[in-house]
């Protein structure tokens, strides 16, 4: 199973949580921004990071399961899993949170 196979395979109910929590919360631009933002720290942080730790020879993937598309040493398929916690976690949050009472009047 290649990494981007993988990748896409635990995405799928990521997205679905994400969109889930925006319909049901009603999840307007501010979160979506604030996400945004989120997104773009943690992908430079995960390239910076991950093609330290490669360059240090820390690991190693097998290249004929990558796509060959790299961010200076990271392969691209190493984003998803920042992706995937971004749009997870504060989904899962806005699910699992309490109604308010004007939500609840809605």
């Amino acid at each position: 199973m290649s990494y981007l196979l993988l990748a896409g395979l635990f995405l799928v109910p990521v997205l679905a949580a994400a969109v889930g929590a925006t319909r049901v919360r009603r999840l307007g631009r501010r979160w979506w921004a604030a996400t945004a933002i989120t997104l773009v720290a943690l992908l430079v942080l995960t390239v910076v990071f991950d093609s330290l730790m490669i360059a240090a020879d820390l690991f190693r993937y097998d290249d004929s399961e990558l796509t060959g598309v790299r961010l200076l040493l990271a392969p691209v398929e190493d984003l998803a899993w920042p992706l995937a916690s971004v749009l997870l976690l504060p989904a899962l949050w806005e699910l699992l949170r309490p109604r308010r009472d004007a939500e609840e009047r809605a």
